[in-house]
């Protein structure tokens, strides 16, 4: 059963990792949750690279939005 009387915020977080989109991911989440309580959804919305002049991937960068409880005080 839902809770009616519930309210969330959304936020937009970028991560980035030299490895992989999915590190990235749990970057972005983890430093964001160093000052955000009840996280409850995180959704990817975009997904890229950057590339050095040699054609290398030097990074993994998303952007997420991340869903969190309000608290009542």
């Amino acid at each position: 059963m839902t809770n009616t009387n519930t309210a969330y915020k959304v936020i937009e977080i970028i991560g980035i990792s030299d490895t992989s989109w999915e590190e990235a991911t749990r970057n972005a989440i983890s430093i964001a949750t160093e000052s955000v309580k009840h996280p409850r959804v995180a959704e990817v919305k975009e997904m890229d690279v950057t590339i050095d002049e040699n054609g290398k991937i030097t990074a993994f960068r998303v952007k997420i939005t991340l869903s969190f409880k309000y608290e009542r005080h």
